[in-house]
């Protein structure tokens, strides 16, 4: 896939293709690393930060707590 490079300011930038950006799970705000090798641009995910249980829950209060839904009977081996 070809792309065309443009002029942001006093640097060069080039557009990601949506279909690219999918397929690395890159999504606007992450961090990359650019480097460069043999001649090549080489633009590599940085990893995101990895949150603890606690930090996903930290937000949670009961103004914003979803109600229970009821899935009905078991069909395999689930555990409730």
């Amino acid at each position: 896939m070809s792309v065309k490079i443009a002029k942001w300011g006093n640097s060069l930038g080039i557009r990601i293709p949506k279909n690219l950006a999918e397929q690395v799970r890159l999504q606007e705000g992450d961090e990359i690393e650019i480097s460069t090798a043999e001649e090549r641009l080489i633009i590599t995910p940085l990893k995101r930060k990895k949150y603890t249980l606690e930090e996903l829950l930290e937000g949670m209060g009961e103004e914003n707590l979803h109600s229970e839904i009821d899935w009905g009977e078991s069909m395999g081996r689930e555990q409730w």
